[in-house]
């Protein structure tokens, strides 16, 4: 690695801000490269990371501050006038048309060919041919056409997100290889990754983002792990904890688990999760992105298929081949994207209603009584707001969150899949959206609680698993689920992998 670097600055962004509508994305975010030099970026989950990323590679418009390239004030507009300042990004999802073979791509972006093949070849992959389809090809391989055609170019600043996330050992170590080769040459290298081993291995510098600002730029030496995590997690706020589980915990009753998984795989990001959830529990799922998690809700739900593993339903092992499958079975999901889960174009109370008409089996008259009687109980409880309940799309963001949890006291659960239920929305209603989540448990209902903001899971959960690379590496009791805990676990740094990184 470089040592103290005086060479001058490739890109220097300064003060960088955005705003979509009232939420402040970027406040005050800066960042410097020099040559030479792989700097990583790094910062929790909602800090600004892919905000920023897509200003300077000219996908977004910056609404304050100004970057530098090579010296220049720089009028980045598209990718391609990045790419042509010198700045050249590989996403985290590969930029290759499937339905085209790989000449056609190369042609599409201007890759000249024998560069591209000899960098596919250093990269360590075989036999590709240009007539091969893009669509035939694995995401290991695609990844690393990426990185070579932005090798090709001769770029003055690389700019890698998550390069290695979907990459085998032996790949990752090759591009490891390739990027420190890169920076000796005298290039820029800026590198997004949420392992830690990788940053110690590769990065003379991190800066460091929370908040949406950038809060430090520190050099890369032996143990700066902890003093990043503290970096990015900032000032522990008081807050007050709603979980009050009493007598002993769910998982040590000796109860058949509601839902078992063992070794569940799918793709190459989800490798080998297992847990247990059991009737009363909320089981919080903690991961930073494309660990996985987004893989793991969408088997348990029937939009994607297991390449491996099995998952068991009070005892009884199942598989879905549809979400209508894992409905039967009594998995209910509520994604992320609230869009997905409400009709929009429809009232309030039809949509907390829509579970209890969709339960009828046999014509007959819908008894009205009892369905208003449901729903109003639901509306009060979550305070929702309904002086627009002409259509839900009229709403909040945050009190269509809460129709959706809403229509689930309604109704009654067996199995709710959360995915980050609070994304989005107002403290105000994030407060009275905990206490719900908890009366369903209440009620007996089994609860998969994936959250991108650390501290609900002392707030909302039972006890949490943590996903890193595709694999739970620490199971935590709420009352230690501190977000410095969290954190370590989320970077990989657990005991056993800080061990696995040292030999």
């Amino acid at each position: 690695m470089n040592e103290a670097n005086s060479a001058p600055a490739v890109l220097d962004a300064q003060g960088v801000a955005k705003r979509f509508g009232a939420v402040s994305a970027l406040t005050d975010a800066s960042l410097t490269v020099r040559a030479g030099e792989v700097v990583a970026l790094m910062g929790a989950n909602g800090a600004g990371k892919s905000t920023f990323v897509k200003i300077l590679t000219g996908a977004l418009r910056p609404d304050g501050g100004h970057v530098r390239i090579k010296g220049r004030d720089s009028t980045v507009g598209n990718p391609a006038d990045a790419r042509k300042s010198g700045l050249v990004p590989i996403y985290q999802e590969p930029s290759l048309i499937p339905d085209l073979d790989v000449a056609d791509n190369l042609r599409l972006g201007n890759t000249p060919v024998e560069p591209f093949l000899r960098w596919v070849e250093e990269l360590g992959i075989e036999g590709l041919r240009l007539d091969d389809m893009i669509g035939d090809l694995p995401l290991a391989t695609l990844r690393i056409l990426d990185l070579a055609r932005a090798l090709a170019v001769e770029p003055d600043v690389l700019l890698l997100d998550e390069m290695t996330a979907a990459l085998p050992t032996n790949l990752v170590e090759q591009v490891l290889r390739v990027v420190r080769q890169q920076a000796d040459a005298g290039r820029s290298v800026i590198f997004i990754s949420h392992r830690f081993a990788e940053i110690a291995q590769l990065c003379d510098r991190a800066t460091i983002l929370r908040d949406g600002g950038t809060v430090a730029d520190l050099p890369i030496e032996p143990g700066i792990e902890e003093k990043i995590v503290e970096l990015m997690l900032g000032a522990a706020l008081e807050r007050g904890h709603i979980v009050t589980s009493e007598g002993q915990p769910a998982h040590a009753t000796g109860r058949t688990p509601r839902l078992a998984v063992s070794g569940l795989s799918s793709g190459p990001k989800l490798r080998d999760v297992g847990f247990d959830l059991f009737p009363g529990e909320v089981l919080g799922v903690v991961a930073l992105e494309g660990q996985g998690q987004d893989e793991l809700f969408d088997v348990l739900s029937g939009f994607r298929r297991a390449d491996g593993g099995t998952v068991r339903i009070d005892g009884q092992e199942a598989s879905f081949r549809h979400p209508a499958d894992a409905i039967a079975k009594g998995l209910t999901y509520v994604p992320g994207n609230r869009a997905e889960a409400l009709l929009m174009e429809r009232s309030v109370r039809e949509n907390i209603a829509l579970p209890l008409l969709a339960r009828i089996r046999h014509w007959g008259p819908i008894r009205m009584r009892d369905e208003a009687a449901r729903v109003g109980e639901a509306i009060d409880k979550l305070q929702i707001d309904t002086r627009a309940q002409g259509e839900v799309q009229r709403l909040s963001g945050g009190n269509q969150q809460k129709v959706t949890i809403g229509r689930w006291i309604a109704t009654g659960v067996e199995t709710l899949l959360l995915f980050d239920p609070t994304r989005g929305i107002d403290v105000r209603t994030k407060r009275q959206i905990y206490p719900l989540v908890r009366e369903l448990a209440e009620r007996g209902a089994a609860i998969l609680y994936y959250t991108s903001e650390l501290d609900e899971v002392q707030l909302a959960c039972d006890r949490a698993i943590v996903i890193f690379n595709g694999r739970v590496v620490d199971v935590v009791d709420a009352a230690h689920a501190d977000e410095q805990t969290l954190m370590r676990a989320a970077y990989g740094l657990t005991e056993q992998d800080r061990a696995e990184a040292v030999s």
